[in-house]
C-alpha cells in the first residue's frame, strides 16, 4: 500500500480482504495506523475502523504489543467506547492483553463491559468468545452465551404469551440467510464452544442443529431464485474448490462451468426485467475470514449467503454486466465478451 496514498472505504473493505493474504500483512497494519495518523483516510470517520483492522491483523500474527497499541488508537480515534463499531477494537484489546502475560484482570475487564453486547449485536457473540477462549476462559464463554441465550429466548417466550420451555421455535427470529438474527449466531457460538469443551449435547444445541438446518433450507431456496452471483476469478476459483470440494456442486465443476453459471443467470435475470445487473468478485480469502468472524465453516450456505451479501455491498467489488460484444469480457479471461461469455448462456 503506497505510504501517500488516500484510503477509501473501498480500499479498506479490500485490504480487509486480502491483507492476510499478502507478503507483509504487519507492514499492511503498520500503514493502516500510518495512514490513519496522518489523515490520509478519505473519511476522516474510517480511522477508528482502519486501527481496529490494523489490530486484528497484528493480533492474527501473534504480535500482542502492536495489536494492544493499535487497539487502543482505535478506541481513540471512535467518538466514544459505546460506540457500536468500538465492540470489535475493544475484543481485540482483551486478547492482546490476554496474551501479553499478566494483565488477565484488566482483559477480563474489557470483557464484562462488553456483555451486554451479547444481546444485541450478531458479531458479539464471535468476537466476545473468541476474545474469551483465547485467555483460556472458554468456561466462562459458554456460562455468558448460555444466560443471553436464556434470556432472549425467555423474553420473547413472555412476549408471545407462552413459556419458553414449550414455545422457543415460535419465538425465535431467524432473520433472512443472509442477515440472521442475534440468538441465532448466539446458539451457534455456543455450541461451537460447548462442543469445543466436550459438553454433552443439551437441548439448546438441538435448537442450534434446527436453526442452522433452516437457515441453509432458506439460503437453498433463495439460491434457486436468485443466485448470489459471486464471481470467483480462475486463480480463486482453482483454490476454492482445492479448499472446499463440495462446493463443485454450488460454482461449477470447473470455471467454464462456473461462467456459465453466472452468464444465463444474469440473462434469466434481465429477462425477468431487472436492471442495474452485474456480478461481484469474491476471494477465498474474504470468504474465510468472513466464516471466521461467524464462527463457521466457508462452505456452510449460511456462511456463503451472509458472505455474498456483504461483498454485494462494496462497489468495488462490483463487476458490470453486460459488456458491448466487442469489449472485454466481464471475466477477466482478455477475450472479447462475444468469443468468450456471451456464448456461454446458449449451451
Amino acid at each position: 500500500m503506497p505510504t501517500r496514498e488516500i484510503l477509501t472505504k473501498a480500499d479498506l473493505a479490500e485490504l480487509r480482504r486480502s491483507a492476510l493474504g499478502t507478503a507483509d500483512p504487519l507492514g499492511v497494519a503498520a500503514d493502516l495506523a500510518e495512514a490513519a495518523e496522518q489523515g490520509r483516510l478519505e473519511d476522516p470517520d474510517d480511522a477508528g475502523d482502519a486501527l481496529t483492522l490494523a489490530a486484528e491483523i497484528a493480533e492474527i500474527r501473534a504480535r500482542p504489543e502492536a495489536a494492544l497499541r493499535y487497539a487502543e488508537q482505535a478506541l481513540a480515534a471512535y467518538p466514544s467506547g459505546d460506540d457500536p463499531r468500538a465492540g470489535f477494537a475493544r475484543a481485540l484489546r482483551a486478547r492482546a492483553l490476554f496474551r501479553a502475560g499478566g494483565r488477565d484482570d484488566e482483559a477480563m475487564a474489557e470483557l464484562t463491559a462488553l456483555r451486554p453486547l451479547l444481546l444485541v449485536q450478531p458479531d458479539a457473540p464471535a468476537y466476545v468468545s473468541a476474545a474469551l477462549d483465547a485467555g483460556g476462559r472458554s468456561a466462562t464463554a459458554e456460562t455468558w452465551l448460555s444466560e443471553a441465550v436464556d434470556t432472549l429466548l425467555n423474553e420473547r417466550a413472555t412476549a408471545a404469551s407462552g413459556p419458553a420451555s414449550t414455545a422457543i421455535d415460535p419465538v425465535v427470529d431467524l432473520g433472512p440467510p443472509d442477515a440472521p438474527g442475534v440468538t441465532f449466531f448466539l446458539l451457534q457460538q455456543r455450541h461451537r464452544v460447548r462442543r469445543n469443551l466436550n459438553l454433552p449435547h443439551d437441548r439448546q444445541d438441538d435448537l442450534a442443529d434446527r436453526l442452522e438446518t433452516q437457515l441453509v433450507r432458506r439460503a437453498g431456496e433463495r439460491r434457486d431464485a436468485e443466485s448470489d452471483l459471486l464471481f470467483w476469478p480462475r486463480a480463486e476459483f482453482d483454490r476454492l474448490l482445492a479448499e472446499h470440494p463440495a462446493l463443485t456442486d454450488v460454482y461449477g465443476p470447473d470455471w467454464d462451468a462456473h461462467r456459465g453459471r453466472l452468464e444465463t443467470e444474469l440473462v434469466r435475470q434481465r429477462g425477468a426485467g431487472q436492471a442495474g445487473l452485474g456480478v461481484f468478485g469474491a476471494t477465498v480469502d474474504g470468504l474465510t475470514a468472513f466464516a471466521g468472524r461467524r464462527g463457521g465453516d466457508p462452505a456452510d450456505a449460511a456462511v456463503r449467503a451472509g458472505y455474498a451479501a456483504e461483498v454485494s455491498a462494496r462497489p468495488s467489488a462490483r463487476i458490470t454486466w453486460p459488456p458491448e460484444r466487442n469489449d472485454a469480457c466481464w471475466c477477466g479471461s482478455g477475450l472479447k465478451y462475444k468469443k468468450d461469455c456471451l456464448p456461454r448462456s446458449r449451451s
